[in-house]
């Protein structure tokens, strides 16, 4: 028999895996792709950026609010010091992307704990977890924050932290909902039935099935967070040891009306990073959609 001949047996098509369906829609997401270009574009920026440039973001160089293209050493101009705005640029991009990742994974590592243990166990700890999460979710984020920094230090881990404790409640009640959904499913049960314990199910079974909403909520919070740190940089809350573009923002904010540049251009780092975050969050969201895979 002929490898042409029609009446030859085929090899069944080979079911590709969630993960890799997933990628295949991320992929043909055009706007999650140009996101995610940005998105790399900007952490090799800020990772290699300063070493290419040279530049040192904390020493005076020139004259105070020297305007964009007024010299050709600092194409962007200076702050109100005379420090170089491309340095501070280049140099603070690290400290906030690095406080908006580990805030979102302390967001993730409380909320899910505490999610997880509602939705699988229900009743009198879901109620009183749950009620928990109600007290934080009602308290004013931004205040809650600026007490906390205020309290302890104004550092880059202070604010990560008081960031994380008042952003886990949306996603405690997320991974709640998950389990609640997943716990009742027949491989669960199957898994009750030889004898797994509740941990390796919460955490080996249910969990991993749980991931995809959770991976998007994680991408987004990174970009809630970076608007936060801004946020208390702005209110002169932020770590004035170490350069961040929140913290350009809220040093020269005095200055704006007179010198726009020092505020606009790590505004607009924060809102190019903050927007590639969020395409790649939808993306994600799409990605993971099963509904969306099946057509």
């Amino acid at each position: 028999m002929s490898a042409a001949d029609p009446a030859a047996p085929r090899r069944p098509a080979r079911a590709e895996s969630p993960l890799r369906e997933a990628w295949v829609m991320f992929r043909r997401n055009r706007p999650a792709m140009a996101g995610l270009a940005l998105l790399v574009l900007i952490i090799l920026a800020t990772l290699y950026g300063a070493l290419l440039y040279g530049g040192d973001p904390y020493e005076i160089v020139w004259a105070p609010h020297e305007p964009p293209g007024a010299t050709p050493e600092f194409p962007l101009g200076t702050d109100y010091l005379g420090r170089d705005i491309v340095a501070g640029l280049l140099t603070g991009g690290g400290p906030t992307l690095a406080v908006g990742a580990a805030a979102a994974l302390l967001t993730m590592l409380i909320g899910v704990t505490i999610g997880a243990l509602a939705g699988y166990f229900g009743g009198a700890i879901d109620n009183l977890l749950m009620r928990f999460t109600e007290f934080f979710q009602v308290l004013p984020a931004l205040l809650f924050a600026m007490v906390l920094v205020t309290l302890f230090s104004p550092s880059l881990t202070m604010i990560a932290i008081a960031i994380g404790l008042v952003s886990w409640p949306q996603t405690a009640r997320l991974t709640r909902a998950e389990f609640l959904k997943i716990r009742k499913l027949e491989y669960v049960t199957a898994a009750r039935a030889i004898g797994a314990r509740d941990g390796r199910i919460m955490w080996r079974v249910i969990l991993p099935n749980a991931l995809p909403p959770l991976i998007v909520s994680a991408t987004l919070t990174i970009g809630v967070a970076i608007l936060f740190e801004a946020g208390l940089s702005f209110l002169g809350l932020g770590d004035p040891n170490t350069m961040s573009w929140g913290l350009m923002i809220g040093a020269n904010r005095a200055y704006i009306l007179s010198a726009w540049w020092p505020v606009t251009f790590p505004g607009l780092a924060i809102f190019l990073t903050v927007f590639a975050v969020s395409l790649v969050g939808d993306g994600l969201n799409d990605a993971f959609n099963p509904k969306l895979r099946e057509r």
